[in-house]
């Protein structure tokens, strides 16, 4: 245990807080101590990973428990393809750790900085119209509930409760430990081009349907999208990877290093953005590759942005997408940062976004030194009257009146949740907001 003193932050600078007290738990045991510890106490105590969510979900004013040390490989069935992992590990470390196994996650998102237990938590996702989000891999979890005491969720053992807390937003407990449903190893062909606009609306759900992995970027104040189509490959398939230059040129000093200093410049000149952005449309060529899985699913993002991120049933994203569009345009806002589409398959989990229906997903993002309020909320309008679900660990204005009517088991989480924490140990300003009291 130690005194905090300090601020934490979370990596996009839209949460701050200085806890009471900081713990950093390097057992099981330890965390449990610290949950009965606060009770004892009356204090609130909540688990933060890498700081990678940009609402408030993670925000932890009285006791923060500080997983980094519950990490690595618990034990593998090799068998059944499962892997169990504490509640701390780095997706990043994923390929490493599962490579002596055969085994990878069947989909991943664009960033690994994540902790497991976070995001399953927050409702992290890749892209795959046939795949689902982390938490839809989960098959089994252990908590330390509200009075300290562990509680082992699976498909055997309190199996009613699997589909609420896999992806429980930190409101039932402390994560330990996350079993999940791997696959054997596997490459992915990845073909990316830049495209006419209204060409890849148009074809959005055939594409995203047919397409093992399919998504595309859309820059605003330019006409085309760049899109990605990823088709899985077995692992003794033939590798063409991308070279370590042409790695370096792209992601780093392209991506990253020159893309810093046009977002930098666009936040003090706005006039420049689309000058900007239609330049980066017309140097994204196409490129075609072969790699392992994470290599490329993920991608090196180092310039920081904000972002908000809402799940539509899949058929209605390119209506969406157009009013978005048509929407910037009127405003006559500059807007850097390109829109995300993606799509998931339904799932079965209470507070998934993709829950009982397949799912396309929009994400806008600003750069963090540019406000993004009046833009998000606008967005967010035109989400919600196309039956949006807001991403639980990206930035919205949704409360628990709207979320219940957007999720048909909201009420069934409440009631799982006054089970395992009646004293609201686990709760904080976002999940009073979300959740109700």
């Amino acid at each position: 245990m130690t005194a905090s003193g300090a601020t934490w932050r979370n990596w996009a600078r839209t949460e701050a807080v200085r806890p009471r007290r900081v713990e950093r738990p390097g057992s099981v045991g330890a965390v449990q101590r610290a949950v009965i510890a606060a009770g004892a106490a009356g204090l609130r105590i909540k688990a933060v990973g890498a700081g990678h969510s940009f609402s408030g979900i993670a925000v932890a004013p009285d006791v923060q428990l500080d997983l980094h040390d519950l990490s690595g490989v618990i034990r593998v069935d090799r068998a059944a393809h499962q892997v169990t992992l504490a509640a701390g590990t780095r997706l990043h470390r994923l390929e490493r750790l599962l490579a002596p196994y055969g085994l990878a996650l069947a989909n991943m998102g664009d960033i690994d900085r994540q902790s497991i237990s976070g995001a399953i938590s927050t409702g992290t996702h890749g892209t795959g119209s046939a795949l689902g989000g982390l938490a839809s891999q989960v098959v089994a979890l252990t908590l330390v509930t509200g009075d300290g005491s562990l509680l082992h969720v699976s498909g055997t053992e309190n199996a009613e409760l699997l589909p609420a807390a896999a992806l429980g937003l930190g409101a039932l407990g402390i994560i330990v430990d996350v079993t999940l449903q791997c696959v054997p190893g596997f490459l992915l062909h990845a073909v990316e081009s830049t495209e006419p606009l209204e060409r890849v609306l148009e074809s959005y759900l055939e594409r995203s349907r047919a397409a093992d992995h399919f998504e595309f970027f859309w820059f605003p104040h330019t006409e085309s999208a760049l899109t990605k189509t990823n088709t899985r490959l077995p692992l003794g398939a033939v590798r063409a990877p991308r070279g370590a230059v042409s790695r370096w040129l792209d992601d780093e000093l392209l991506a990253n290093g020159a893309y810093r200093g046009i977002c930098a410049l666009g936040a003090l000149q706005p006039a420049l953005v689309p000058g900007f952005n239609r330049l980066a449309e017309k140097l994204s060529g196409r490129r075609e590759y072969t790699d392992v899985s994470t290599r490329v699913f993920v991608t090196n993002r180092t310039v920081r942005f904000r972002e908000m991120e809402y799940a539509l049933p899949v058929a209605l994203v390119p209506a969406a997408l157009a009013e978005v569009r048509a929407l910037i345009e009127h405003r006559g806002w500059r807007i850097s940062f390109p829109i995300e589409v993606r799509s998931a398959a339904a799932d079965d989990l209470w507070l998934s976004t993709a829950a009982g229906r397949e799912t396309g997903y929009i994400a806008v993002h600003r750069y963090y030194r540019e406000d993004h309020t009046e833009y998000f909320r606008a967005v967010e309008e035109i989400m919600r009257a196309h039956g949006g679900r807001p991403h639980w660990g990206k930035i919205h204005d949704a409360d628990a009146e709207f979320l219940r009517a957007a999720y048909p088991r909201f009420d069934d989480f409440r009631r799982v949740r006054d089970r395992l924490d009646p004293e609201r140990r686990f709760s904080n300003p976002y999940l009073e907001r979300v959740l109700g009291s």
